[in-house]
Parts: structure tokens; sequence; C-alpha cells
């Protein structure tokens, strides 16, 4: 309810401002219209010169424009339905309204040309005229003209001189957002340089390891086969010693049974508890390798 309140105050503040607007504005265009008039003096028409008049009307109908486009946007906030229908009829009469300041504004100007055009005529005619007084007059208004003329190339100075510094405002202006977004650009490049900085260093960790498994993966697989080279080697050794005692027999027993005629099988078994006990009295190694 307290912020319904302040909706309601802010309402009754652009209502008071639109009506101190408006009249002023509808002032100003008074005296527009009455730019010019031979009964006004010179010197009220250049501290009140046509340009600055509707300039200050020009000004005087945006602040209106404004302040319709504030209650437009206040008005369906307010609290109740009659407000807000009471600010909706307001802002058709204030439209109705704006738009009267704008013609009479335009009337204003076409009156104020017609009133000069007939003030130089008669003051033509006075120029044109004889005598001390239209001498005096055509000095008079030669050093006006200079002055105004003067005055005029100032103006137009000082209007060119806030045109530049207008756009130099907006040339840094753009200058200054585009440093930000450079900013933000380069800081975002350097998080995902230090992101990729820490990935690599484990990459490079992870690959020194690998390295050295490999390496101690190689040493093993050499001495393993180094290993197994000697027990194949050692095998092969006793297996060829086997087969030399094996041949030896076969051919004693040859020899024997090319000398004795036929060998009994008495005699095999005989000569084989022979060969038994001479092993068993025989060193351990010399037997183990007798039986391999």
């Amino acid at each position: 309810m307290q912020a319904m309140d302040k909706v309601t105050e802010e309402v009754e503040k652009v209502k008071k401002e639109w009506d101190d607007t408006c009249r002023k504005t509808q002032e100003h265009i008074n005296e527009i219209a009455q730019y010019g008039k031979s009964g006004r003096s010179r010197d009220e028409d250049n501290s009140n010169s046509l340009p600055r008049l509707n300039a200050i009307a020009q000004d005087g109908l945006a602040l209106l424009s404004s302040l319709i486009f504030k209650l437009d946007l206040l008005a369906p906030q307010l609290p109740t339905d009659p407000e807000v229908q009471s600010a909706r009829d307001s802002l058709e009469s204030w439209k109705t309204l704006i738009q009267t300041l704008r013609l009479n504004l335009r009337n204003a100007n076409m009156q104020a040309k017609a009133n000069m055009r007939k003030a130089a005529q008669e003051e033509r005619a006075q120029l044109l005229g004889g005598g001390e007084e239209s001498t005096a007059r055509r000095r008079n208004l030669q050093t006006k003209a200079g002055m105004t003329s003067a005055a005029e190339s100032i103006t137009e100075s000082l209007r060119r001189t806030r045109q530049l510094m207008a756009q130099e405002v907006e040339r840094s202006t753009s200058t200054l957002m585009t440093l930000d977004e450079s900013t933000g650009v380069l800081k975002k490049a350097e998080s995902e340089y230090k992101g990729h900085r820490s990935l690599l260093m484990r990459t490079r960790n992870l690959l020194s390891t690998m390295q050295r498994q490999d390496v101690l993966d190689r040493i093993i697989m050499a001495v393993g086969f180094l290993l197994f080279s000697f027990a194949v080697l050692y095998v092969v050794s006793k297996r060829i010693g086997l087969l030399t005692l094996q041949r030896k027999v076969t051919e004693a027993i040859k020899a024997g049974m090319a000398g004795k005629g036929e060998l009994r099988p008495q005699d095999i078994i005989d000569k084989i508890n022979i060969n038994r006990v001479g092993n068993m009295e025989a060193p351990i190694d010399q037997r183990i390798h007798d039986e391999l």
C-alpha cells in the first residue's frame, strides 16, 4: 500500500509539472506571436530573439511529451480503478492539448514573420525619409547589424565546438566500451591458458611416469629373457649329456652282443643292478647328473 501511495504522489507531481510547463509554453507562444510588432521596442526584441523563443517553446513541448509518456507508465500502477481511469482521461486531454500547442506555435511563427515584414516596411519608409532622425536610425541599424552578425558568428562557432565535443565524447565512450570488451576477452583467455597449462603439466608428468615404467618393463623383460635362456641352455646341456650316455650304453650292448654272442636277460638285469649300486655309491651331484 505504501508503494501505491508513492505512485499516487508521483502522478500528482507529474500533473502539477504539466500545468506549469503548459502555462509557460503558452506564454512563450504568445511572445512569438507578438514578436516584431511595431509597438514593441528593439531592445525587448533583441533580448528575446525569435530563434531563442522558438527553442524555449520546443523545449517546453518536448517536456510535455515526456510527461505524457511518464503518466502513461504510472497510470496502470495506481491503486484503484477510478484513479486509473482518471489518469487515462488526463492522458487523452493532454494529447489533444499538446497538438493544439503545436498548432498555436506554428501560427505564432507565421504571425511573427508577418509582423517582421510589416515592421521592415515601416522602417524602410522611415529610412527613406529625410532629416537627422533617419540618418541616426541608419547608423544605429548598421551598428546593430554588425553586432548581430558578430554574435551569430560566435554562436555558430560555439555550436560547431559543442558538436565536435559531443562527437569526441561519443568516440571516447565507444573506445572505453571496446577496451572493456577487450579486457573481458583477455581475462577469459588468461583463465583458459591457466587451465590448459595445468593440463599440460599433468600430461607431462604422466608421460614421464610412462617413460620410466617403459624402461623398467624393458629391463624386466631383458632379465627374464636372459634367465629363460640360461635355463634352456642348462636343460639342453643336460639332455645332450644323457643322450651321450644312452648312445654309449647302446654301443656297449652292441659290442657285448657282438663279442659274446647272444646276451642273456639275466646278464642285462645284473648289469642294471650293478649300475644302480654304483649310482647309489656315487656323490649326489653325480647321481643327479646321471639321472638327467
